[in-house]
């Protein structure tokens, strides 16, 4: 089933995606990308001989992070009650803390039922669920993968049963429907569970109930987690929490030069930071692209693996935002995973094994995730200096030497053999495409440099020249912009808005070359012109013409890349403010594009403006912190600023 989630939270083992109104999504532990124990957990109300679910119609809702965290509070409204819900997960250990607080006007009575259908281990059938009396806990285990859940007040009656309706006087769903559970201590097979307090408030007056969701690998792990972190002030778990976040934060390099838009554009620029964070293994220094959706594969291929493209650019953005560390990580992994041909395979699991995929043959690989990796190991070599640069030289140079040779096995006629497109969409020759091996093959060009390989600079500088040559012979069309590229043999004109990597971050065009300069405005005009999508009282970017993925919508992926590229080029022309204000047009309609509490998608909806698909998309936040580096760049010294370190 697809579920896009409104926030996410987590630490370094537990991701939790949730819905707009606090129900949880996905619980996936130990890693990001591997099992999602969740299929239903939230809290409801028994009233009057009536159940309400926190996450029906019957609520308004407002949801927001806590400034500057991970933490997220939930506001649900209806007549006659509140319930604020804060949710967050510890820094040290992978525990879900959920704090419930219901306020009234009015006398109230009733239940609060906790109710989850877990899968542990992502197995439906043959988990095994019990109540622990001694340390009051229900808890669901499947082989290593355990789940608990305590309370504090501890719960008054409890239910674990099957989750079918053929045993329906087992099902703790139903078994809430009359307001009473039946305290089952164990039960087998495709299980459920629910908690429930007694809630009485006075008028004007206000309850507290705390819900602790642990995983781990073992039951002993989970009594202490839980019966541990049960025992202390929750308000003291929530200050560590916002502590550890704030701290974390710290390190970020903050924008000083927006010119009055600071306040507009810092709080997404941090909430960006703290989302690519969450999306990161730190052990092996992968990122997912998102959080997964769509597991079964139903309506795409699935996002929750990490691509060598999408990783590439979202470390280079965290360097240039003060976070260098991670880059560090991302390329000794890199390192771990390259291909005995030097090539790197479509997508991984974070562990660097290698994930479901299409791309299985030469003809069907993604060459662009071989050159991007070279890319931004060059670019992150850059930025090095002193000891640091000789030791990292040092530790790319071998990936670097063999992904050089197989890009240059992939072009001996100039542009490159048969390969899928980085949409995953077509098999050709792609203009993207040679524009990343072009920028690879530089890259590799100058790390050998750097170790006085001056043959191998040399033929990799040639062969990259020739690409470029090639380029603009048969991609390059008169009516002013690159083809789509080569399918079946036939230049594909369509424009796709992926030719702005021959802008950025690839450099293939050169805006200090007069006649390249009026390829750069004119590959912008007709993007522009072909490709924008009209919500939100401005127009995003979609990625090709005729496009029928997900209904053609624009992305912020590629209204995000517009805006970098025009800042990119603003000190290139006459007059940079025009370039500025276009660029601040294309950055807020892509602000208007985000969850409400402030998650950058994939896509918009182009009829409601809503953000829809991959959410959050790693991509797109690395993006909008580009753009507000850019931005920051140009409003403190429009003449000195070094745009080139950004534009990677």
């Amino acid at each position: 089933m697809i579920k896009q989630p409104n926030v996410i939270l987590g630490n370094s083992k537990l991701l939790v995606t949730m819905g707009r109104k606090g129900e949880i999504f996905g619980l996936f532990y130990p890693r990001r990308d591997t099992a999602q124990h969740a299929e239903e957990s939230m809290g409801c109300i028994y009233t009057n001989g009536t159940l309400t679910w926190l996450d029906s119609i019957e609520w308004a809702s407002k949801q927001n992070y806590i400034r500057d965290t991970n933490m997220v509070i939930t506001r649900l409204t209806q007549p006659g009650i509140k319930v604020a819900i804060t949710d967050f997960v510890l820094p040290d250990v992978p525990v879900l803390v959920r704090r419930f607080l219901f306020s009234t006007k009015m006398p109230f009575r009733g239940k609060f039922f906790y109710y989850s259908k877990f899968n542990a281990g992502e197995m439906q059938h043959k988990n095994s669920n019990l109540y622990d009396p001694q340390h009051n806990m229900l808890i669901q285990y499947w082989q290593d993968h355990h789940i608990g859940i305590k309370g504090i007040p501890s719960f008054d009656e409890w239910q674990v049963g099957k989750a079918m309706d053929i045993v329906w006087w087992t099902n703790a769903k139903t078994d809430m429907l009359d307001g009473k559970l039946q305290k089952n201590m164990e039960d087998i097979g495709n299980l459920n569970m629910a908690a429930g307090w007694e809630l009485e408030l006075g008028v004007g007056r206000s309850r507290e109930i705390t819900v602790y969701i642990g995983l781990s690998d073992s039951r002993v792990l989970i009594h202490k987690f839980l019966h541990k972190i049960s025992e202390k002030p929750v308000g003291d778990l929530l200050k560590k929490t916002k502590n550890h976040w704030r701290d974390w934060l710290n390190s970020a390099r903050t924008p000083e030069g927006l010119s009055g838009r600071a306040e507009e554009f810092i709080t997404p620029y941090r909430r960006a930071l703290l989302t690519l964070d969450l999306l990161s293994d730190r052990d092996e220094g992968s990122f997912i692209a998102a959080p997964e959706f769509d597991p079964g594969f139903e309506k795409c291929g699935g996002y929750g693996y990490c691509w060598n493209r999408d990783s590439a650019k979202i470390v280079l953005s965290l360097t240039f935002a003060g976070y260098p560390e991670y880059a560090k990580r991302f390329f000794k992994w890199c390192k771990k995973t390259q291909m005995p041909d030097g090539s790197w395979f479509q997508r991984y699991w974070l562990n660097g094994d290698i994930a479901p995929s299409w791309c299985n043959f030469r003809y069907s690989s993604q060459i662009d995730e071989t050159a991007v990796t070279m890319y931004a190991a060059n670019e992150y070599y850059k930025t090095l200096n002193g000891l640091r640069k000789d030791l990292f030289l040092n530790e790319i140079w071998l990936f670097m030497l063999k992904g050089a040779e197989h890009l240059m096995s992939r072009t001996g006629n100039g542009l490159h053999d048969t390969c899928m497109d980085l949409w995953e969409t077509y098999y050709g020759i792609f203009s993207y495409t040679n524009a990343s091996i072009y920028a690879g093959l530089l890259a590799a060009s100058h790390i050998a440099l750097e170790r006085h390989e001056m043959g191998l600079s040399k033929r990799w500088q040639e062969r990259a020249e020739f690409i470029k040559q090639q380029m603009l012979e048969k991609l390059w069309l008169d009516k002013g912009y690159f083809a789509k590229g080569i399918i079946d043999k036939c230049v594909d004109t369509t424009v796709d808005a992926s030719i702005l990597g021959c802008i950025i971050p690839f450099r293939l065009l050169d805006p200090e070359n007069g006649k390249e300069l009026e390829m750069i405005r004119s590959v912008i005009r007709i993007i522009e012109d072909r490709l924008s999508v009209g919500v939100n009282e401005h127009r995003g970017i979609m990625r090709y013409e005729n496009d029928h993925y997900i209904g053609g919508n624009p992305w912020l992926v590629l209204t995000l890349w517009l805006s970098k590229t025009l800042l990119y080029l603003a000190p290139y022309e006459a007059d940079a403010n025009c370039n500025i204000k276009r660029a601040l047009e294309y950055i807020r309609w892509s602000l208007k594009g985000t969850t409400s509490p402030g998650l950058f998608p994939e896509q918009v909806d182009k009829h409601t403006g809503r953000p829809v698909w991959a959410i959050p998309l790693g991509w797109s936040n690395s993006l909008f912190i580009d753009n507000v580096l850019l931005l920051n760049a140009l409003d403190k010294d429009m003449q000195e600023c070094k745009l080139q370190e950004y534009a990677g």
